[in-house]
């Protein structure tokens, strides 16, 4: 009995060194593509969901039960094989951006068969919203007409003479074109992820949970609104070198902050507002 339990624990052993380095390689080959492609506020992004998926299986990794049956690990072998195979073609890249959770389902499978995927949930579908969303809206939608409409709503109510033509924003001197990229896919879909990081990490009771993700968007909306108003600004001022730093140099990254430290501020309140709300329906101790 004894050593049929300790074959057991070195074959559970054996199982965790192997997805391990499984895993860890699918992770570097990933982040290595991703700072080949010069996508700085993606690889930025990476990492932290990368260290949020990281940080909930070590936390679990007690509990999870690593009993797969033959056509779920050759189903997993086959993903990550199809998911290698891709990432040859540096220039796709919305398969980059589904790459991590098209990996972590196959490394799933490898480890658990269909019923024990349910122990994944979380870290499954933090890896779906680091990319798998910005392929989907930038596949069905253009949203860069809103956009150009929202953006030069509020260059006139800054005092602009400003006007608008289908994705064109004119002012007297010059004007800009708001293209598909720059139409806010990105930060809506970063915020939308760190919304449900936040709520995945740090969870929320009640219907506040619900207005998350609303708020995430909204804000992710908002402050990409203010930086196309800004380009509109700045090019037709023919200050290029201004407008070339807030489009495509650090500048670009700034905004990118200023909306992520926003949305903190707004988790961080209800954070609060909700444990404030269970010191008060807790029990008074006698």
């Amino acid at each position: 009995m004894k050593a049929t339990h300790r074959i057991g624990f070195i074959s559970v052993k054996k199982s965790q060194f192997w997805l391990l380095s499984i895993a860890s390689s699918l992770m570097a080959i990933y982040m290595t593509l991703v700072w080949r492609s010069g996508d700085t506020a993606h690889f930025g992004m990476s990492i932290l969901f990368l260290l949020a998926v990281g940080s909930l299986l070590w936390e679990k990794r007690h509990s999870l039960i690593l009993e797969s049956q033959i056509f779920s690990r050759v189903l997993g072998g086959l993903i990550i094989a199809v998911a290698l195979w891709r990432s040859i073609d540096l220039t796709d890249a919305n398969f980059l951006r589904v790459f991590p959770f098209i990996s972590g389902l196959g490394v799933a499978l490898l480890a658990a068969d269909f019923k024990g995927l349910k122990q994944y949930w979380q870290e499954l579908t933090i890896l779906f919203f680091l990319g798998v969303p910005s392929v989907l809206i930038s596949s069905l939608v253009d949203p860069s007409p809103f956009t150009a409409k929202f953006s030069g709503f509020l260059l006139w109510y800054s005092g602009f003479k400003v006007s608008v033509q289908d994705v064109y924003i004119n002012l007297p001197t010059g004007g800009i074109k708001v293209y598909g990229s720059c139409a806010g896919t990105e930060s809506i879909t970063y915020l939308l992820g760190l919304s449900v990081v936040c709520l995945v990490m740090f969870p929320i009771e009640g219907n506040k949970k619900i207005w998350v993700p609303i708020v995430a968007i909204a804000i992710g909306y908002l402050v990409n609104a203010f930086r196309v108003s800004l380009m509109a600004v700045l090019s037709a001022s023919g200050n290029q070198e201004s407008f070339k730093y807030w489009h495509e140099g650090d500048g670009s990254l700034i905004f990118g902050a200023i909306a992520v430290i926003a949305f903190g501020l707004f988790y961080l309140f209800l954070m609060r507002q909700s444990d404030s709300e269970n010191d008060d329906y807790a029990p008074e101790s006698k």
